[in-house]
């Protein structure tokens, strides 16, 4: 049914050739504003919602809303791009949906003030609603970004560069969010609740600003890509869901990908409160340990760049990423607030962990998509399913089971500790020994390839 797509046909051999740096870069710039929006909702949703009043589990519930309608949207989108194409169109349009509802996330509760009303039901219903539309653009955005990386080359090492540029721009726009919020948090300083709206207010729109600029240089930058034009040129049959949960790799590229994803959103989320509340640190920290967390990503990600690579190496560097969690997680979980200093240190591991691993975490997607680019949005937007609603569920859960934002420590499995200490140390631990597991079963040839990917990544 796929065979077309194999056609060695000479117009097809200029799409063999390494991508240019500036071809590359300009891709890169494409997620700049899901990027920075999604790291201030992960790192500073649920800390905003309890300090402007809401419970640890009516917080939790807007989090869960916007996680479900990202998961559902990501599996509709990337059947109609498999369908329709046009994946610039698709960014553009929830690139706009995502800037216009983003700022009335941190803006305040609409309902309430339209209703005139304070009552906490309607504060989270509220809330909830703008986490869903902000979601829903933010998956358009997303699917359509990744799903390009498959119909913008067939050379494989390029594949992974767009993917290790991605990340690198990622970890930009996560340290512009963090300069950001330490400039704000640095000039408005107290805990009046009218200074900490202000405060949230003043990051979501200098956040939105800088995204937007990005998607403008990507949108300019790029082209549509022309694979897909040309499959459809050729009527190639679209592949079916089914051809995919046929494949074993299918199934452990989901589960890898989720776990990795679920190891750094679940992180995010509750670093600020580790950071504040268990280990005493001063109200910049909330700033200033992610950022250096980014900045080690950062650095991991453009060294990523420039090195050759082979499915082998692939596993064996996300596996050295997965390694480092386990021990920055048990080092989380028994970190003393006498030592809280050490959390520097951490951050250093945390950040080359997380760059190791979401690089070749989406590298092992590109190789399971292959050369079958008519199903490769909906393998994108499946995974992203699994990936957020698995997210929702475990940050519900846990902020579910800490009552109020004062609990010091809870007892879970026997042992005494904080929710952000479970979240932070003991998840991610978990989740990386399981991933590696996986990862040693995987088959990661390339096959029906025939261009090698051992090669420079940038040319």
């Amino acid at each position: 049914m796929v065979d077309g797509i194999h056609d060695e046909s000479s117009n097809e051999e200029p799409n063999t050739e390494p991508l240019g740096r500036l071809s590359i870069l300009s891709y890169g710039s494409g997620h700049m504003l899901n990027d920075i929006t999604s790291s201030c909702w992960f790192t500073y949703l649920l800390l905003f919602l309890t300090d402007v009043g809401l419970s640890p589990s009516n917080a939790a519930i807007v989090m869960l809303s916007g996680q479900v309608a990202d998961a559902f949207t990501t599996i509709f989108v990337g059947e109609l791009i498999d369908r329709f194409g046009h994946f610039k169109l698709w960014h553009a349009g929830g690139s706009i949906l995502v800037a216009v509802s983003f700022s009335s996330v941190f803006g305040g509760c609409v309902p309430c003030k339209l209703l005139k009303s304070d009552s906490s039901s309607l504060e989270t219903i509220g809330y909830s609603v703008f986490a869903a539309i902000f979601n829903v653009g933010w998956a358009i955005t997303q699917v359509s970004h990744m799903a390009m990386v498959n119909c913008i080359t067939l050379n494989p090492t390029s594949r992974v560069s767009l993917a290790s540029c991605r990340n690198a721009f990622t970890m930009v726009a996560n340290l512009a969010l963090y300069a950001i919020a330490l400039a704000v948090f640095t000039v408005f300083n107290n805990t009046e609740s009218v200074n900490i709206m202000l405060q949230y207010r003043w990051i979501a729109y200098l956040s939105i600003f800088l995204g937007c600029c990005f998607v403008v240089v990507f949108l300019i930058g790029t082209k549509e890509p022309q694979l897909k034009k040309q499959m459809q040129s050729k009527n190639v049959s679209r592949i079916s869901w089914a051809h995919w949960f046929k494949k074993t790799l299918y199934y452990q590229v989901a589960l890898v990908y989720t776990l990795t994803r679920l190891i750094t959103n679940v992180s995010q989320s509750l670093l600020a409160f580790y950071v504040i509340n268990d280990l005493g640190m001063a109200p910049s920290s909330k700033a200033s340990v992610p950022a250096i967390i980014y900045i080690c990503s950062f650095i991991i990600s453009v060294v990523l760049q420039e090195m050759k690579w082979s499915s082998w190496r692939i596993k064996s560097f996300f596996t050295i990423g997965a390694i480092l969690w386990i021990f920055s997680g048990a080092g989380v979980f028994v970190l003393p607030s006498t030592l809280h200093y050490f959390m520097y240190a951490l951050s250093v591991a945390i950040g080359a962990a997380n760059a190791l691993t979401t690089v070749t975490a989406i590298s092992m997607e590109s190789i399971l998509v292959g050369e079958d680019l008519n199903g490769c949005a909906f393998v994108y937007g499946s995974l992203s399913f699994a990936d957020k609603l698995s997210c929702g569920i475990a940050l519900y859960a846990l902020e579910s089971y800490q009552v109020t934002p004062d609990v010091k420590s809870n007892c879970f499995l026997g042992i005494t500790h904080s929710i952000p200490r479970l979240g932070l140390g003991l998840l991610p631990s978990v989740c990386a020994f399981i991933s590696i597991v996986v990862t040693y079963t995987m088959d990661l040839q390339h096959r029906r390839s025939r261009h090698s990917i051992e090669e420079p990544l940038l040319e």
